[in-house]
């Protein structure tokens, strides 16, 4: 049997080992910390350092292809595992193009990928001379490891730039700057690509942020069908562009005038793909291994009309109560899926409710019901 490593041991990963074992794939865990969600569905975790030469040579003997589950791992990591004899996908040069967003935007923007206009700044002077000539307002966001919203702060006027500056380099941060998008939507294309090149592109979608984390995915996004094929090309140029192996989660933006706009990718299964499992033919964490894996990728396609996929975003702070689930299986066609986390605490993602039918509309309002009476 075939075993698959996954770096990082959080809801991703949990998923992902859901599907490998529909396909009789093994799995192995490497974490910074004990018990994490995904680690309880496998007899294989090691736990410690992503940098610790022991701990990577533990996991490199596990394993007969390794993956990941976020993008805050070094590449070196995947480097030092290549180099110990396994295969990594993404690979450590997909991932050094990915991580800084820096680097990300002007390999997008080398590729011919519409991007907003964006340059590193190394002082907040330079942030002043940039938006005297981008304009205000503005984005002051960290080159690496900024997710949902963390590693972002909106610039309306010179007054915000200390503030924000310190904040966002307190960690010793790089920063760039990107022009603000006036988007009339917030779009999200699911890509895999396997290791031979092939590829399939799942439906277009339309995600709903509360405070900068994704909480509503519609599917398919209502938009005309020449905005779809224009979101599909991007989706598809940008991964071709890092020449990226497994499944990626492009973001994008829709403008008044239909033309799309370049935001983010995430070298990883996407909490706008998370509507698949149910909503797909395959699932964005099934296609994944099988790209990984070097195997024929599946059908993408929706198998009814319509899917909605909502959040459960914490709202309280504490341990979460047993038995938790049970209020919400009383709405008819909710697919919960809570990703066992121990603690909740406000805005933090504890699992996701999807519905699948011929309304979105109506979809939506079953699965917000399913999310309240869960009630974290």
């Amino acid at each position: 049997m075939r075993r698959l490593g996954i770096l990082g041991g959080g809801q991703l990963a949990q998923m992902t080992i859901q599907a490998a074992i529909s396909l009789g794939v093994e799995t192995a865990i490497f974490e910074r910390f004990a018990d994490s969600p995904a680690s309880r569905l496998t007899h294989h975790t090691i736990v410690g350092d992503w940098q610790d030469r022991h701990a990577l040579e533990q996991f490199a003997k596990l394993c007969d292809v390794i993956t990941l589950e976020n993008e805050f791992v070094d590449a070196s990591v995947l480097q030092k595992l290549v180099e110990l004899g396994v295969p990594v996908y993404p690979t450590a040069e997909t991932l050094a193009q990915v991580q800084d967003k820096l680097i990300q935007k002007t390999t997008m923007q080398q590729a011919g990928i519409p991007v907003p206009r964006f340059c590193g700044v190394e002082t907040p002077d330079d942030v002043v001379t940039a938006a005297a000539e981008i304009g205000y307002p503005l984005l002051l966001k960290a080159r690496r490891d900024g997710y949902d919203g963390y590693g972002n702060v909106t610039i309306h006027s010179p007054q915000d730039i200390p503030a924000a500056w310190e904040k966002l380099t307190a960690k010793g941060r790089k920063l760039l700057i990107e022009a603000f998008v006036p988007f009339v939507r917030e779009l999200a294309v699911m890509v895999v690509r396997g290791r031979n090149g092939e590829t399939q592109v799942y439906p277009l979608v339309e995600t709903i942020q509360h405070n900068h984390v994704c909480h509503v995915v519609r599917a398919p996004a209502h938009v005309s069908s020449i905005v779809a094929d224009k979101a599909a090309d991007i989706a598809l140029k940008a991964v071709e562009a890092i020449d990226g192996v497994g499944v990626f989660g492009v973001e994008l933006f829709e403008l008044e005038n239909g033309d799309v706009v370049y935001n983010e990718i995430a070298p990883r299964p996407h909490n706008s793909g998370h509507y698949t499992i149910e909503a797909c033919i395959t699932s964005q964490f099934e296609n994944h291994i099988r790209a990984v894996m070097g195997w024929h990728l599946g059908i993408t396609d929706l198998v009814k009309p319509a899917a909605v996929m909502v959040n459960i975003l914490g709202t309280k702070q504490g341990d979460v109560p047993a038995d938790i689930v049970v209020p919400a299986l009383e709405i008819p066609g909710a697919h919960v899926h809570l990703y066992g986390k121990k603690q909740v605490r406000p805005g933090r993602k504890m699992g996701h409710v999807t519905l699948i039918g011929n309304d979105i509309p109506n979809l939506e309002k079953l699965a917000r019901q399913a999310v309240d009476v869960i009630g974290l």
